[in-house]
């Protein structure tokens, strides 16, 4: 059984045709609406968080994006990256010189059966006989927070069409970075002839965080503040992954400016972190009043 159609565009509320800055801008807005930490209804906040982020995963990502958008509703008939076929679950393996594969379906990675299917990794296939097993990879979306502090999350398989769900404790460690992949040896694809089992490998994805954007160990949010501050100076507090933290903005703050909040990134040692930067961006009245634009233009007449 396929997994259902997932329309990003509708979970993000915007048209096809929407521009990137338009498609993370509904990002965020959903995000921060949704988000677990503020959000009465955690449980619902959270399911509905997942499907924010990852709408945003598919339509943030350029190439992506355009595999989605090339095969959209009829997507199981499009090629496959890495020579695979869709098929039920998180992994397609690419067949090996004897043709043979093993089907999985996965569960608790924070993903959706339709991301697996459409946009899962895949590993190689058999070599010789005896043929080892094959090894299996899936996405597993981790949060910030679980990069900062380590966790342990319950995944969930099926082999084929067997009934039985294989679960296991995966350890997310302290500091894990995107890209990096978590192995659970011999939970691969079967072997043959007496070979062993292949590995399985949950490649990490880190969840959009609707105020951070990531440079490695670093962490970037964007402090928009009124004109006036930045002229006059003020105290604004700053979002990090510990809690609020009040920051000061010196008179004449100019756009583009970055304050340094050291250590407060994601973890890049055993013992150090990253940092955080808050990036100012001057927010300018669209549709000043009558009043407001007098006195802009008295401010621009003292300044000739």
């Amino acid at each position: 059984m396929s997994a259902k159609f997932r329309d990003y565009y509708q979970t993000l509320g915007v048209s096809k045709s929407a521009s990137a800055a338009e498609i993370k801008t509904a990002f965020r807005k959903l995000a921060r609406q949704h988000h677990p930490d503020t959000a009465k209804d955690k449980k619902e906040a959270e399911e509905k968080f997942k499907e924010v982020n990852e709408a945003y995963e598919v339509l943030g990502d350029p190439e992506k994006r355009k595999r989605y958008d090339d095969y959209g509703a009829d997507w199981q008939h499009g090629p496959q990256a890495g020579g695979g076929v869709p098929r039920r679950g998180g992994f397609r393996p690419a067949p090996g010189p004897q043709g043979s594969e093993e089907d999985f379906s996965f569960g608790g990675t924070g993903f959706s059966d339709f991301f697996e299917q459409m946009f899962g990794g895949r590993r190689g296939g058999f070599g010789g006989i005896p043929q080892r097993g094959q090894d299996v990879e899936a996405d597993i979306m981790v949060t910030l927070e679980e990069a900062l502090h380590g966790s342990s999350r319950q995944v969930s398989f099926r082999r084929g069409s067997s009934k039985k769900l294989e679960t296991y404790t995966v350890k997310i460690p302290k500091g894990i970075r995107e890209g990096q992949r978590i192995r659970l040896a011999g939970q691969g694809g079967t072997g043959a002839g007496g070979a062993g089992a292949g590995d399985l490998f949950l490649r990490v994805k880190f969840q959009r965080h609707p105020d951070f954007e990531i440079e490695g160990a670093n962490l970037l949010y964007e402090l928009d503040i009124p004109a006036w501050d930045a002229v006059l100076g003020c105290s604004v507090t700053v979002p990090t992954l510990g809690g609020r933290v009040k920051l000061k903005i010196p008179a004449g703050t100019q756009t583009g400016k970055k304050f340094r909040l050291t250590g407060m990134g994601l973890p890049e040692g055993a013992t150090t972190r990253g940092d955080l930067y808050a990036v100012v961006g001057i927010s300018i009245p669209e549709n000043p009043s009558a009043e407001e634009k007098a006195l802009w233009e008295k401010i621009e007449a003292l300044n000739r």
